[in-house]
Formats: structure tokens, sequence, C-alpha cells
């Protein structure tokens, strides 16, 4: 046998771009911090063993070795520095999550949020990550792009990845949640989207599955919470326009605090300086008072009182 024969997919590597919709993927990861059982956020490095690990069986390439990310972004609109800074510790923690990006080799895209009548536009993000996308597609020739991502605005993207030959995988999350202002929500992905890609993996169904490969899949795709989690960080004493009072009961990505004469809602996201899952009954906190889109008053701003 000639020692020149043609190399097989065991000896093929296998070029893989990942995609974030920045804007999704916090989303998605604050509901599993906060509201699912699991209590955790999203592991980049994890996520990414996980897509290494899908595209070996999907494409028949005999180990995660032959199949790597070779380019990786992530998209996102943000507020201006004197924004954020006005919503406690958010510039530190974006610092942080930027800083576990850069560590797993994800280049960033952030763009500012332009306010138009009082509503957020983050347009712009889905138009640069479909052009970058399909620029460097084009250029290193990625066998397969993984999109991260459910908005029905990125088929015509997905459309252009197939006359390249480019297989899409899209991860995608359905569930549905409250909001901060106690109003009910639901995410679900575009099925427009999941017809035109190549390998949409339905990741919200892998997470809750209760056989035992499934668990042990998706085990890795979360990070491990800290056993000194309870160990909490001060924060400056309250303002004028602040109240306080204590924590009456702790939910699912939600709770109430004692205002008589009723008590106020306050939602996850609306927490700043400490973890919502660090909140316990009895603790004093500080918060301002908002109304919802029913006129009735909500806690914001919620943050650990000295």
């Amino acid at each position: 046998m000639s020692p020149y024969k043609s190399k097989s997919n065991d000896s093929k590597l296998l070029r893989i771009g990942v995609f974030y919709d920045g804007n999704y993927f916090y989303h998605v990861s604050n509901y599993y911090n906060y509201v699912h059982e699991r209590q955790s956020r999203i592991s980049i490095s994890g996520l990414h063993n996980f897509i290494r690990e899908q595209a070996s069986l999907l494409e028949s390439v005999s180990g995660t070795n032959r199949c790597q990310i070779v380019d990786a972004h992530y998209f996102r609109g943000r507020l201006n520095a004197m924004e954020a800074s006005q919503k406690g510790n958010q510039l530190y923690y974006e610092r942080v999550f930027d800083d576990i990006l850069m560590s797993e080799g994800v280049t960033t895209h952030y763009f500012p949020i332009k306010t138009n009548n009082g509503y957020r536009q983050e347009r712009e993000v889905d138009l640069w990550l479909a052009m970058e996308a399909f620029e460097l597609a084009l250029y290193k020739q990625f066998d397969i792009l993984v999109l991260i991502a459910s908005d029905g605005s990125y088929v015509p993207l997905v459309r252009k990845l197939n006359t390249l030959g480019t297989r899409v995988m899209l991860l995608s999350w359905d569930f549905d949640f409250r909001d901060d202002y106690g109003n009910h929500k639901v995410t679900r992905t575009s099925q427009d989207l999941l017809d035109v890609v190549s390998y949409p993996i339905p990741m919200h169904i892998l997470i809750n599955s209760q056989q035992p490969r499934d668990r042990q899949i998706t085990e890795d795709l979360f990070v491990s919470r800290d056993a000194s989690a309870d160990a909490r960080k001060k924060l400056h004493t309250p303002t004028e326009d602040n109240h306080i009072s204590t924590i009456l009961s702790i939910k699912s990505g939600y709770g109430f605090i004692k205002y008589p004469p009723t008590n106020l809602f306050f939602h996850f996201q609306s927490v700043n300086g400490c973890d919502f899952n660090d909140l316990e009954p009895g603790d004093q906190v500080s918060f301002r008072i908002a109304r919802n889109e029913k006129g009735e008053d909500v806690a914001i701003d919620v943050e650990l009182a000295e």
C-alpha cells in the first residue's frame, strides 16, 4: 500500500470558530445562576470543551484534540463608564468577566448602547457579529462556526455560511422567568434560525435531562460555586434616596423585602455588589423604590446595608 494515501477523518484537523451574542449569553448565564436549580454561571472553558466534544461526535473525528477552536469572538452592547459607575459594582464585574474571556482566548467587541426615546437599542451588535463572522469564515475557512444566539436576525448569516460549505452549530436555550418588575418573560429560539443551521443543539434539554450520559456531558458546563461564598462584601452607606429594611423571603431568582404596608418584590437583576444567592431572610438591605409596568411599587438597587 502506498505510504502517501489520502488522510481520513481521523487525521483531519477540524477548525472551529465560536461567536457569542453577548447580550443573549449574559441573559442565559444569569438565568442559570439565579433562577435555575443549578444556581451557577456557565463556564466559558467548559462550554468550549463541550463544543469540541460535540464537533468530534457530529463530524466523526476521532479525539477532541483534532477539534480545535481557532477563533472565538464575543459581541455585546455596553453602557458607558458614567452609567455603569452608577450601577453599584457593575464596572468591576464587567472587568472580571473580561479577564475570563481573555484567559480563554476570546476576542471582545463592545459597542455603545444608544438610547432612543428612553429605550436602549442594541441592534448594531447583531449586524457587526454577522459581518465579522462571515468575513472570518471566508478568510479562515472554518469547518464549523458555532453561533451562541437565538434571534432570527442571524438567518441571513447562516444562509451565507451555508454557501461557503461552513457547517453552523447553534447552541440555544429556551426558558421562562420573572424579570426585575415581576413580569413573566419567555425566551425562545427562532424556529427559522433552527431550520437553517446544520447542527441545532437545544442546551436546555441537555441540561435538564435526567439521562446519566447527558448529565455527565453537561456537568462541566457550569462554574463550581466557591465554598466560601457566604463571605460577603461590604457596601457603601445608603444615600438619602434609599430606604432600609430587611429581606422577608427569598425565592428562585426573586425575593420580597419587608416594607409596610406591603412587601416589596425585587428581582436578582436588581441586586448590586453581591451575589443574589448569598442573600438570606433577615438580611438588612438598602434599596430604592420604582414602579413596574402594572404601576406597582418594587425594590431596585438592592444592596446589603452596613
